[in-house]
């Protein structure tokens, strides 16, 4: 073998051994369980106590008077002495109840009706459009028409739980399954899937980010429908976190008021951190999410 065959040769795998060298190192460096809580807690924290200070400092100031705004401490006495009896977790209890029922209902609704959309052209040039408006239709403007069909009823609330999740998950599976491309469903048709199996082979795993996509968003709109409903339909229960919004509003009860709000605020933030996790799974099952990031 001529020497500059072999130089080459041995330049190569010193590059490669290099890399190798560098992909071990990695390897070996392993953040340790409690090092990876910390390094994704600690923003959150730091941003809390940003909040915190701002509230504080506008409190100083005197912008508002004590009992129109108080500050952070007495938000959270208050907080501390309703998680002690059993209002506040009774209207917790309620408003998850509803969410909960509401939500199924949209995501069953929007699945549906997203496949059936995403592979029908008739259906796509009869209501494709319509279903992007009623998603960007305000979910306080069926409040009206829903308390007229339902009167003040928990049919009305759910009514517009739906009207304002349902359109979304639908737009985010019709998103997903025209981005999956065309290739796939050539091989998945040649290796021979068909009609339902197609969609559960093929279609369902490639357009599934698309379809969590859809699915937060679906729920951000049926909380906040749900939330205004409350407030609405206030009469029909007592407990729920948008009556009791309404009722400290009616008292002007600040403090009772602003540690209610932070419970709906907890409540987003915990789903938000659950989808993100599932979305973080499908990102590692697909090989796109870096491992040093997990």
């Amino acid at each position: 073998m001529p020497s500059d065959t072999l130089t080459s040769t041995a330049r190569t795998d010193a590059q490669i051994s290099g890399l190798d060298a560098l992909e071990i190192a990695g390897r070996e460096k392993e953040i340790s369980g409690g090092t990876r809580v910390w390094a994704a807690t600690w923003p959150k924290l730091a941003a809390l106590a940003i909040v915190i200070a701002a509230w504080q400092l506008v409190v100083w100031s005197g912008w508002k008077p004590p009992y129109s705004l108080p500050g952070p401490l007495v938000v959270g006495r208050e907080l501390l002495t309703q998680a002690q009896g059993p209002q506040l977790w009774e209207g917790l209890l309620t408003t998850l109840r509803r969410a909960a029922v509401g939500y199924v209902f949209s995501v069953a609704v929007g699945l549906l009706l997203g496949l059936a959309v995403a592979r029908s052209t008739v259906l796509r040039a009869a209501i494709g459009s319509m279903i992007t408006a009623l998603q960007t239709m305000p979910s306080i403007a069926w409040f009206p028409l829903a308390i007229l069909l339902f009167e003040l009823s928990e049919k009305a609330i759910f009514f517009v739980v739906v009207l304002g999740a349902a359109p979304s998950i639908a737009n985010g599976v019709i998103s997903g399954v025209d981005y999956v491309p065309p290739l796939l469903l050539r091989a998945g048709r040649n290796l021979g899937a068909r009609g339902l199996n197609l969609y559960r082979y093929v279609i369902a795993p490639a357009a599934l980010p698309a379809i969590v996509a859809g699915l937060k968003q679906g729920w951000a709109f049926s909380w906040r429908s749900l939330m205004a409903g409350e407030l609405i339909v206030v009469g029909i229960s007592q407990t729920s976190l948008g009556a009791q919004l309404t009722y400290s509003r009616e008292l002007s009860d600040a403090p009772w008021l602003l540690s209610t709000m932070i419970v709906i605020l907890v409540l987003g933030l915990v789903v938000d951190a659950a989808f993100g996790a599932a979305d973080k799974a499908i990102r590692r099952r697909w090989g796109v999410l870096d491992q040093a990031g997990q």
